[in-house]
């Protein structure tokens, strides 16, 4: 069976993942002090409070019967202490659940973190960004409301039957009747009301993930929207998603607005006090036991009203449980085989008869090169050939359907995939940069690097003059994803992390896209000294670069169709030729991008 992350964390604790219910349990006694310690102040509380009734009735005895003041103290000063008692109990529980409820929240917000970061590429692809979100932080949120006030409540209810009715059954067991068949009709209803429930908070949870991720697909694509002028239809749509959101909340309230218990308590009650009265009629109780034991039945009017909320707590918890288990169990397709081969990479690369397909479409087919270590290889095509798909394969971000993907003649799915990774470096014309200071970002992945590592890292891209230009130079925060940077100081920072991280493979995915000429001539320098030693696998249409790789591949619709050095390709493909003439007479515009449509102009 194929596990449920790509990457483990060593030291992570595991938590029983077999249902919500279980999940949430194994949190807690993670915490069992604390989960103890609530529920032992929540039961002397209880035991104070009923012990408090039953010392008003044994005070209105003394008084009836003319007791001396010094009993009618002493019951008192018992009443006092029972009083007292019960607000210690009742702080030291709440105390325990809230710092319960705080570090399952944290726990398993981390937990769900974690196991994100150990998923596949695959699952990332197929998730979305702002469903995600929602979980990773309401559904996480409503985990901290389940336990406090929740749970705690569930003490309320439990501890609010049992203690009265034990102090009940002390006085007389026969006044237990009423009371049992309450709890017995009250359990019966409570389950039904839970099914109803449960349902509806699932769906309102599920559509909070859908209203998040519409949200966050909106704003991230701001500039389109504005482009398009379609602010008015995208408010539209917020508001149709945010009206489905609402209308789970209304069912909720109509099936909360029949909740039935409070009303089956009011008629309990009042035959409960009948059979007191009958009782007392026939000489078995007497005016104090019926004070006693009405205050004792009086307590469990509490627990009834509280289910009301805890139980709407509680559905509401689960559903997000099981929404963020729904996330974790998800199974990996790729593992990271921890125990499979991990040696220094030398840098031999071998396409043996690959295929790959990506939703049922074979986007490669029949794949078949080889780059000797030190060699510079040049992936060459149109759009949508399969270039950038390629180099997904040697860092093994996606399996192989058919043949071998083979690093220092070992098939890539038994390296330790960490090993492996470890040991490359990818630059890709759409770079991510982090909302992280510009030293942060040039020394991503590269383990306590200096300042003087990281400057002349980025002298090497070219970039350490634009940054010094910055009101706090290396420090400067960059906004989200870079947005305050230009594409070619973007391309130049992650030029600067590449250099730094001094992998053994390097993969340039169209990295120089957003360079100008001038900037290109003096990189093209840094990137041929960071090239010495290392296999390099290089996707670009710019001619520059092309024509001083060791080998060109070029590949239409998925197959290579010619490989061999730039001249032997001019002499023998009439296809490369094609590329080579159309590259040629475009010196001052990009062509079509990989991956992308249109022309980019060189800034």
């Amino acid at each position: 069976m194929a596990q449920k992350s790509e990457f483990s964390i060593e030291g992570l604790r595991e938590y029983n993942q077999s249902g919500p219910v279980r999940w949430i349990i194994s949190h807690c006694w993670e915490h069992k002090t604390y989960f103890i310690m609530g529920l032992l102040g929540f039961a002397s509380g209880y035991i104070s409070f009923s012990a408090a009734r039953v010392l008003f009735g044994r005070g209105a005895e003394l008084i009836i019967e003319g007791g001396d003041f010094r009993a009618i103290i002493a019951v008192s000063l018992a009443v006092l202490i029972a009083s007292v008692w019960d607000g210690i109990g009742s702080l030291i529980g709440s105390m325990s659940m809230v710092i319960l409820s705080t570090r399952v929240e944290r726990d398993s917000r981390h937990e769900l973190y974690a196991s994100l970061l150990g998923k596949s590429q695959t699952f990332h692809d197929q998730q979305r960004v702002g469903d995600i979100m929602a979980r990773a932080t309401d559904d996480v949120r409503q985990l901290h409301f389940v336990i406090h006030p929740g749970i705690m409540f569930i003490f309320d209810m439990v501890l609010g039957f049992a203690v009265p009715m034990i102090y009940i059954a002390a006085i007389n067991l026969e006044l237990l009747l009423v009371p049992s068949l309450f709890v017995l009709s009250y359990i019966i209803v409570v389950r039904r009301y839970m099914r109803r429930l449960e349902p509806v908070m699932m769906q309102q949870r599920t559509q909070f993930g859908l209203l998040s991720a519409r949200l966050e697909e909106t704003i991230s694509g701001i500039e389109i929207v504005k482009v398009a002028a379609q602010e008015i239809e995208e408010r539209k749509k917020f508001r149709r998603n945010a009206g489905k959101f609402r209308d789970f909340f209304v069912q909720q309230g109509k099936i909360e607005a029949a909740y039935l218990p409070l009303l089956m308590f009011g008629v309990a009650f009042g035959l409960f006090f009948l059979h007191c009265l009958n009782m007392h009629s026939r000489g078995i109780l007497s005016i104090g036991d019926i004070i006693a034991v009405v205050g004792l039945m009086s307590v469990l009017q509490f627990p009834v009203f509280i289910s009301l909320f805890s139980i709407s707590m509680i559905q509401l918890g689960i559903a997000g449980a099981r929404r963020i288990l729904e996330l974790m169990e998800q199974r990996a397709d790729i593992d990271e085989n921890l125990a499979g081969y991990s040696a220094p990479v030398e840098g031999a690369i071998e396409f043996d008869n690959v295929t790959f397909k990506f939703h049922g479409n074979t986007v490669l087919e029949d794949i078949s090169f080889r780059v000797e270590p030190g060699q510079t290889v040049a992936i060459v095509g149109q759009t949508g050939s399969g270039k950038s798909t390629l180099t997904q394969l040697v860092s093994r971000t996606y399996d192989v359907d058919e043949g071998r993907v083979l690093v220092d003649g070992v098939d890539v799915r038994d390296w330790n995939l960490d090993r492996l990774r470890s040991q490359m470096g990818k630059i890709e014309q759409d770079i991510f940069l982090f909302s992280r200071s510009v030293a942060e970002n040039i020394a991503f992945g590269v383990q306590e690097a200096s300042q003087a590592e990281i400057e002349a890292a980025a002298k090497e891209a070219q970039a350490h003059d634009f940054i010094l230009s910055f009101n706090d130079g290396y420090e400067s925060e960059i906004g989200e994803r870079g947005v305050t940077l230009s594409g070619g100081q973007r391309q130049r920072l992650a030029l600067a992390r590449a250099f730094l991280r001094q992998p053994r493979i390097l993969i340039l995915d169209d990295s120089t896209s957003a360079i100008d000429s001038a900037t290109e001539d003096e990189i093209q320098k840094a990137m041929r000294r960071a090239q010495e030693g290392r296999t390099t696998i290089l996707i670009t249409h710019r001619l520059s670069q092309i024509r001083w790789a060791d080998r060109i591949i070029v590949l239409e619709n998925g197959r290579v169709i010619a490989n061999g050095s730039h001249e032997e390709l001019l002499a023998s493909s009439e296809h490369y030729r094609r590329i080579f003439a159309r590259y040629g007479t475009e010196p001052a515009a990009v062509g079509p991008l990989n991956g992308h449509g249109g022309k980019q102009w060189v800034s």
